[in-house]
């Protein structure tokens, strides 16, 4: 399977292990991975595995998840992503970008696109997404995407550091 989205400043494509070196930038980094569960990555080996899984998902004829890479002018940046449920109707967003490129706009513009994707081209009929509470633009993200709060009472558990917080969860449905 292979789809390709354009914007106004962004493609997005299939992320995959050529990625390699950008996508252990951003997901190495502390400060860049802060409210990210699984990570930071602490090798290039768990960043080729979870590449190798993407990939894998990619070469679906019906996949899972469609996981994208978000490129600016020839540059990958970031990750933009749709996790379908068991019978496809609902699908969980996500998204990172390094951090050289934040408040840019270009998560918004990316988590857009696959939104529309999702609703148009995989027929989902809600689309979620959750964050850590204190991720302020996580959220406020997610209100520019038209997603409202849905739940504030969940948690969510960091495996690195054990920590439990309170995790935020939005959800937008479709008629």
């Amino acid at each position: 399977m292979y789809y390709e989205i354009k914007t106004n400043r962004l493609l997005l494509r299939p992320l995959r292990l050529k990625d390699l070196e950008t996508v252990y930038k951003y997901s190495s980094d502390e400060e860049n991975s802060t409210f990210m569960i699984w990570l930071p990555h602490d090798t290039k080996e768990k960043t080729i595995q979870f590449l190798t899984r993407v990939t894998e998902e990619w070469s679906k004829e019906n996949p899972d998840f469609y996981e994208f890479a978000i490129i600016l002018n020839e540059t990958q940046i970031g990750a933009v992503s749709v996790a379908l449920n068991k019978d496809k109707s609902e699908g969980e967003l996500g998204w990172i970008v390094n951090k050289k490129y934040w408040k840019k706009g270009y998560a918004l513009e990316a988590a857009a696109a696959v939104k529309d994707f999702a609703i148009n081209e995989l027929g989902v009929t809600k689309l979620t997404a959750n964050c850590d509470y204190r991720n302020t633009n996580s959220y406020r993200l997610m209100e520019k995407l038209g997603l409202t709060l849905e739940s504030s009472d969940g948690t969510r558990t960091y495996p690195k550091s054990n920590e439990t917080v309170k995790e935020l969860i939005y959800s937008l449905t479709i008629n």
